[in-house]
């Protein structure tokens, strides 16, 4: 299945639009992180654990994202947007949407 952020596939042509295709996981940071990344916050640099539980989030929203258009029987989705937000203290809501379609 192809996914892309434009609103055309290039060399392909769109058949049918058939709907928002969505994914979204919510993830939560644990105590051990905190602790740690606490002390990187002191001293400087990147936060490598929160970078990795947001890219974990991030591909499992685009999975879940996917298995939604081919559900609906799409070949690509088109147009995809993520967004990020925090539900709670501590755990992130992160969602992938684009529009499924069949291509020609």
């Amino acid at each position: 299945m192809e996914i892309v952020t434009t609103e055309t596939i290039p060399d392909e042509e769109i058949e049918e639009a058939l709907g928002i295709a969505r994914g979204n996981t919510v993830k939560a940071r644990n105590v051990g992180r905190d602790i740690t990344q606490s002390i990187r916050n002191i001293t400087g640099g990147e936060l490598k654990a929160y970078s990795e539980l947001l890219t974990d989030a991030r591909d499992e929203a685009i999975a879940r994202m996917t298995d939604d258009a081919a559900a609906m029987g799409a070949d690509a989705v088109v147009n995809v947007r993520m967004e990020s937000s925090e539900i709670a203290g501590g755990s992130s809501e992160v969602i992938a949407y684009g529009t499924a379609v069949t291509l020609q």
